[in-house]
């Protein structure tokens, strides 16, 4: 999933990153996204697998831990535990 995450990430509304992306990035600090980004990043996900991914619940858990953040090994963790394989 972090594989699929990256590469989505690497050439994403039509800005390239060629810096480092790994598991410990930032998607706003590091990456200098705003938080349109974040919702058509959704998308793209859901588009990518082909199903509706509970975004909601991602959401809900960064507000628990009060993340300011979005670490992308957070997003491919939660992703692994919600992609219907098969």
């Amino acid at each position: 999933m972090l594989d699929d995450l990256i590469a989505l990430i690497k050439n994403f509304n039509g800005k390239e990153y060629s810096g480092q992306i790994t598991d410990k990035t930032y998607f706003f600090a590091d990456l200098g996204m705003a938080s349109i980004d974040a919702v058509v990043l959704a998308e793209r996900l859901q588009d990518y697998y082909g199903q509706k991914i509970p975004f909601g619940l991602f959401l809900k858990g960064l507000k628990e831990k009060n993340a300011q953040d979005i670490q992308l090994g957070d997003l491919a963790t939660f992703l692994e535990q919600h992609i219907k394989r098969g």
